[in-house]
């Protein structure tokens, strides 16, 4: 079976991709004049906060019927009616959104 045909498979990779990403930005911030707690803590903090509202509101619009999952594609588990595979979406730009703000940031910019 192709990793790709389940909505944990697909998130999988994406997933990986971002922390690949992350891990780069983590790694040469240093170098930028941040730190790396700032952007750990930044990444963190988005991440509780995306994932709180996934939650909620993939619930609400699952419950309000809005639109139903492939059940075959699923894993599993939820949490309330929301999909465990739909939180790996909040961390996906949890971990890309700081990153890449922090490793497209022009030095120049980051003095001011």
């Amino acid at each position: 079976m192709n990793p790709l045909d389940s909505y944990a498979g697909l998130a999988a990779v994406v997933l990986a991709l971002s922390a690949a990403v992350c891990t780069v930005a983590v790694l040469t911030e240093p170098r930028r004049g941040r730190g790396r707690t700032t952007l750990a803590a930044v990444v963190a903090l988005t991440a509780v906060m995306l994932t709180v509202l996934t939650v909620v509101f993939d619930t609400a619009m699952v419950a309000a019927d809005l639109f139903t999952y492939d059940e075959s594609a699923l894993a599993g588990p939820r949490v309330w009616l929301a999909p465990v595979e739909d939180l790996a979406w909040p961390l996906v730009a949890a971990l890309l959104l700081p990153s890449l703000l922090a490793l497209l940031t022009p030095r120049d910019r980051e003095a001011a």
